[in-house]
């Protein structure tokens, strides 16, 4: 994911580099989901990941930095466990198959630690501007492979072209976030199936198959 604000450019990385720098960023952003980003210092970064202080400042030239890159691999990790279903959207049946795949993997979790991308919002959005745009920017990346998804739906004639495919998706991905907030609150997948539920409901009215119903 490419952050979006003043974040300097990276360096040119080896092969090597490059493992070592995602190594970096693995432990960041377990750390950081796990105590949150102020309680999470570039010297605990260092200590879980056997780094210097100059090799840790040679791939991010602050903490900053290196939220950014906890960020942007959230992203793909959140899009990643919603796959292959989140690629494949091209029917009210296969979005009931992502529901069905979003409530699975918290499940599965017991509803222990929500959602990244939520949990990074929380903290960040008020305190860090250019936090807050890779978050939008990362929302915007998941709330299109929804749209995606419609539009090929609008595309083939069973979604009405009255819709909306960009709202839809906009509806589909805060029923999924403030689902996954009350499922982590209340330690069950009951209010992410509801939300979701209801979210579906309202891409089905558009729909113009109705044996897809």
């Amino acid at each position: 994911m490419h952050t979006t604000g003043d974040r300097a450019a990276e360096p040119v990385l080896t092969a090597r580099g490059r493992a070592t720098r995602e190594r970096i960023v693995a432990a960041a952003a377990e750390l950081m989901h796990e105590r949150g980003v102020a309680g999470t210092s570039l010297d605990d970064v260092r200590a879980a990941t056997g780094t210097s202080k100059s090799q840790l400042y040679h791939y991010f030239a602050d903490k900053a930095a290196l939220v950014g890159a906890v960020i942007g691999r959230q992203v793909g990790q959140v899009l990643q466990v919603q796959q292959p279903e989140l690629d494949d959207l091209g029917s009210l049946a296969a979005l009931r198959r992502w529901r069905d795949r979003v409530v699975e993997v918290n499940r599965h979790t017991g509803c222990v630690g929500g959602c990244p991308l939520g949990r990074l919002a929380g903290e960040l959005v008020e305190s860090d501007p250019s936090a807050r745009a890779d978050l939008v920017a990362g929302f915007g990346e998941w709330r299109e492979h929804l749209a995606v998804g419609l539009r090929a739906m609008q595309a083939r004639g069973e979604l009405a072209g009255g819709a909306d495919p960009e709202e839809l998706a906009l509806g589909l991905l805060a029923a999924a976030q403030g689902g996954l907030l009350l499922a982590q609150t209340h330690r069950s997948v009951e209010p992410l199936e509801a939300a979701l539920d209801l979210a579906l409901a309202g891409v089905a009215v558009h729909l113009v198959v109705s044996g897809d119903r």
